[in-house]
């Protein structure tokens, strides 16, 4: 089958992205990266936080994330580049300071998330292949991460094609693995007459209000139901995707949200609420569903394989996200254009990717040794933290490129939802919606934004020397027009 000639010339270009997404194809994207390794982290947490409503949380928070992914869909349908978010600011605001430190931001919580998940999967693998001892720091632990992070890299230099067929296998298997948790659930209620009465019982480990604990543990869900702005990332890797990206993206998260929410109740059916309140594991939650439901089966021997697949795809979604973003990034001359080259046969960026592995395997090297029991969840919270400010940034500039009229708008949003998203986004990163204990995910913020601040600034003066060599002008703020 001949392709028409407006994609093959398209496709090649020596310096674009080959489009080899469908609907399909982006479908399971989305879905496998909101069903990440959150699901297994953080389901415990919210259940201590909210006893029997533990569903109220994830419903809540798909909400918030649905009213931005309305921001996003008309932007990303009007500006179907790679850079995302920070493109997004840059377009609105045009300011390069702002505009990298959004970029910053994005790149930072997907990097922390896939170096995080990489540490979570050796361990677990160690742990299901029998291997004594999982504490973090080993050495063990510690090369099992790098070589997978390393893995990661191969397969993504191989090409979006192989990364995203990849994900199919790796979000099909998450599926199985949650589709487990959730039919046991079921059989519980139908064998040992689970009490229906306990998905409606609040009940905190706290003295917190409904409100205040709710609102904590919404802050908490929020870092399940992100992953869907990943996709805006390999917007220049979707066919026609400003007719597929609406309907995609929102039914993805819809998927994602139910199966979030059945499992909440499974969880609370399985398990009694003051065992669930008590348990001290972050990601260990779902295993003890299955043990405590069928413990005559050894399903219980398989799932952690299972979990690990689940990690797989976050970490592989992640790597995937930050280094499109990188290298949209380069071709905005937002970073060094070094970091926005390609390989001539594959066409994957391979500068992009060289270096957010490097940054990945010397952040797993710092978590792997040097990390303590919190530091899962403090990461967590942190990813969310961050992606947060970046969706009320986003719903901001969705309402500021509305008086840009020389692109046209293929879909827009009620203009209410933008309002409303940076509002709620804005809410769920205050300190209000955090444990008081959870400060260190201020402190980690605020460390990354000040490299983000001495990065810029280094890349500033780089871009200025050599904008000046070329053109003569000393003016950053116009390197866009000349790139067009």
């Amino acid at each position: 089958m001949s392709s028409t000639p407006h994609v093959e010339a398209e496709q090649d270009q020596e310096g674009s992205l080959l489009r080899v997404m469908g609907p399909k194809l982006l479908l399971l994207f989305i879905v496998g990266d909101i069903l990440g390794a959150g699901i297994y982290a953080v389901t415990g947490a919210i259940a201590a936080e909210v006893g029997g409503v533990a569903w109220l949380p994830f419903l809540i928070a798909f909400s918030v994330a649905t009213i931005t992914a309305f921001a996003y869909l008309e932007l990303v349908t009007k500006y179907p580049q790679a850079a995302g978010a920070a493109l997004y600011a840059h377009k609105a605001f045009g300011i390069h300071f702002v505009t990298f430190l959004v970029a910053f931001t994005v790149v930072c919580s997907g990097i922390t998330s896939a170096s995080t998940s990489s540490n979570l999967l050796a361990a677990n693998l160690l742990t299901g292949l029998g291997v004594e001892g999982g504490d973090p720091g080993t050495t063990a632990i510690l090369l099992t991460a790098l070589a997978f992070m390393v893995l990661l890299a191969v397969i993504n230099l191989r090409g979006v094609g192989e990364s995203v067929k990849f994900n199919v296998v790796l979000t099909l298997v998450e599926l199985l693995a949650l589709a487990i948790v959730i039919l046991i659930g079921f059989y519980a209620m139908a064998t040992e007459g689970a009490d229906l009465g306990q998905i409606v019982v609040f009940e905190t480990s706290s003295d917190r209000s409904m409100f205040a604990a709710t609102t904590i543990a919404t802050a908490i869900a929020f870092f399940a139901m992100v992953g869907f702005e990943d996709s805006v990332n390999m917007v220049e890797e979707v066919k026609e995707p400003e007719k597929i990206f609406p309907r995609i993206m929102l039914t993805g998260l819809g998927i994602a949200v139910v199966i979030y929410m059945l499992v909440a109740v499974s969880v609370v059916l399985v398990l009694p609420l003051g065992e669930i309140q008590s348990f001290d594991g972050e990601t260990g939650i779902l295993l003890e569903v299955v043990k405590a439901g069928v413990p005559d089966f050894p399903v219980g021997d398989i799932f952690p394989f299972l979990t690990v697949f689940a990690v797989a795809n976050t970490a592989l979604i992640n790597m995937l996200m930050a280094s499109r973003l990188i290298y949209g990034m380069a071709n905005q001359d937002v970073l060094p254009r070094s970091l926005g080259k390609v390989l001539p046969g594959r066409r994957t960026p391979w500068t992009a990717i060289g270096f957010t592995t490097l940054l990945a395997l010397g952040l797993i090297t710092f978590v792997t040794l040097d990390a303590e029991s919190s530091v899962v969840a403090a990461l967590s919270g942190t990813t969310a933290l961050l992606l947060l400010i970046v969706f009320s940034v986003v719903n901001v500039a969705c309402l500021v490129l509305r008086r840009d009229t020389s692109t046209p708008t293929r879909f827009r949003a009620p203009t209410a939802l933008p309002v409303i998203g940076a509002v709620a986004c804005l809410f769920l990163a205050g300190p209000w919606a955090r444990d008081p204990e959870a400060w260190i995910q201020y402190r980690i913020a605020a460390i990354l934004l000040a490299i983000g601040v001495a990065l810029w600034l280094l890349t500033w003066f780089t871009n200025r020397g050599v904008r000046a060599k070329r053109t003569g002008f000393r003016d950053i703020e116009h390197m866009e027009d000349e790139v067009r």
